[in-house]
């Protein structure tokens, strides 16, 4: 999945989009996907007595997850280092490679382990209330990156979500694919074809934005995609059968990584693409001048820490808002090294720095 992920409206945040075109002055932020109202990442603090209480605890955690993307990572090494600035021991992290059988068999592992909290981004929403019944039975503190598991209730079944406005990023992926483009061209809208409400509201707002903002520009072809583990077959036949292509959106860098790939095969260097989440493949040929255009990011790094206190809160008793967003950006060649370590928390990679 999915890497992801906010476009609250800030200063900073419009200090940093880098991309000419329509500037949306009254971009209201998404609800979550429950409706619950967005709160600020960033206003999620712990006072010192509640540190104390926590390092108190001697607390244990579980890190549940559902791919390994960069993205991923560094959600995961931020909650990681919170963690253990809090004095909460993990003890256990999953990957279920987008198998969500997996990831229910991932529950039940962690779960022999006892721990007192489990942080987690799932694969499916929809049969997740199964692998983490047992969970939520016995008093298991729980928070989710992106959506909870269907019908459970914030501050009831799980402490909150973590994420960010999904409809304000896609927003800025359609102006990033208007600048690209010069407001002109052909494209092709690459979705994900699945019930995932961080890619569901990505992709429609995108759409929307093109069809709204940038009326030189046409959606020759959409292609949906169910199973990200095939995306490179059905890009390349994309790509094959659309050669002329101005522009392609792909819902998340993974299967833009398909994309890109399925461009370089063909020979094709024009066809410029936008897409969301940073991935050292993708970063690279942007560096280069490649098909690239733009990569609409968040602050993945704090989206952990985040989920990291919110885990601590919860153990201790305490309550939090029910959704909290992060900023995000969008990375240019001119930005991205300043692009990874607000997204990352890292430097760039040596394949960009030459070392």
């Amino acid at each position: 999945m999915l890497s992801r992920r906010s476009f609250l409206i800030s200063t900073s945040a419009m200090a940093v989009f880098a991309f000419a075109g329509p500037v949306h002055a009254e971009l209201k932020p998404s609800a979550g996907p429950n409706g619950e109202p967005i709160t600020l990442a960033k206003s999620l603090t712990l006072a010192p007595e509640q540190e104390a209480k926590v390092k108190a605890g001697a607390f244990t955690v579980a890190i549940v997850w559902h791919e390994s993307s960069d993205w991923s990572k560094a959600v995961i090494q931020g909650a990681s280092d919170e963690f253990a600035r809090l004095g909460i021991k993990v003890v256990a992290q999953t990957d279920a490679n987008f198998d969500a059988a997996k990831q229910k068999s991932d529950v039940e592992t962690v779960m022999a382990k006892k721990p007192n909290a489990i942080f987690s981004e799932l694969v499916d929403p929809d049969t997740a209330p199964e692998a983490f019944k047992p969970a939520k039975d016995m008093g298991t503190t729980l928070v989710f990156v992106d959506q909870p598991p269907k019908d459970f209730r914030a501050g009831q079944d799980y402490v909150c979500v973590v994420s960010d406005d999904f409809a304000q990023m896609g927003k800025h992926a359609g102006d990033a694919m208007g600048s690209a483009l010069n407001g002109q061209g052909k494209i092709a809208y690459v979705y994900h074809d699945a019930n995932f409400f961080v890619t569901n509201q990505r992709d429609s707002a995108f759409k929307q934005t093109i069809l709204d903002d940038y009326k030189g520009i046409q959606i020759v072809t959409e292609q949906g995609l169910a199973d990200p583990t095939r995306a490179e077959d059905v890009l390349n036949a994309l790509v094959t059968k659309h050669p002329d292509l101005d522009g392609i959106y792909a819902t998340w860098s993974t299967p833009a990584e398909s994309v890109l790939a399925a461009l370089r095969n063909a020979g094709n260097t024009h066809t410029r693409i936008v897409t969301f989440d940073l991935s050292e493949p993708l970063a690279l040929d942007m560096v280069k001048g490649g098909n690239v255009a733009g990569i609409v990011v968040d602050q993945a790094y704090q989206i952990g820490q985040t989920g990291a206190r919110a885990a601590a809160l919860g153990l201790i008793g305490e309550k939090t808002a029910p959704y909290y967003a992060v900023d995000a950006l969008t990375v240019t060649k001119a930005s991205v090294k300043q692009g990874y370590q607000d997204s990352l928390h890292r430097d760039l990679p040596p394949s960009m720095t030459g070392q």
